[in-house]
């Protein structure tokens, strides 16, 4: 696989909130469509890089970015779920055209090592139920699905919970 993954860089916010967006409405991920609410927080790119960390995949050849994730430890405006001396992932996307290469895998391992490189006991993250592939990558990864945590971020959609310790 060669593939990179690195901090996002300021020229980048746009084209990845648009990957984000573009990979979210494809799969169905945002309710509303193109004018779900959702969507414009995707494309903020720009507020994720300063109040978390936000990496991206890129092509080793020719530095294409074909996936990104928001990483926020707790305490971050994007932390959700995480609690203390947790780390949290978020809005993980891949392009199509991407898929298949090991980048979602390599994307969550990268949020992995970080939460480690900064003392943290454990990973949380949510997902929306249908996700399947994605709860096989997660549980592959040594996440279990942690039910007590489930939220409603919106009236109508639960987003299940998935939870691992660090060693």
């Amino acid at each position: 696989m060669d593939i990179t993954i690195r901090p996002i860089r300021q020229a980048e916010f746009e084209t990845v909130g648009e990957l984000v967006a573009e990979v979210y409405l494809a799969e169905g991920l945002l309710h509303g469509g193109e004018h779900d609410p959702y969507a414009a927080e995707l494309r903020k790119v720009a507020h994720r890089a300063e109040h978390a960390e936000v990496l991206v995949a890129s092509d080793g050849v020719d530095g294409t970015v074909l996936g990104a994730v928001t990483f926020a430890a707790y305490g971050s405006p994007y932390a959700e779920l995480a609690g203390p001396e947790e780390g949290e992932f978020r809005m993980l996307a891949v392009r199509p055209e991407g898929r298949g290469r090991g980048i979602g895998e390599a994307l969550v391992r990268a949020c992995l090592t970080r939460a480690r490189e900064l003392g943290l006991r454990g990973m949380v993250l949510s997902s929306q139920q249908h996700l399947l592939p994605a709860h096989r990558l997660y549980r592959r990864l040594g996440f279990a699905r942690a039910a007590e945590r489930d939220w409603a971020p919106v009236p109508g959609l639960t987003l299940w919970a998935f939870a691992r310790e660090l060693a």
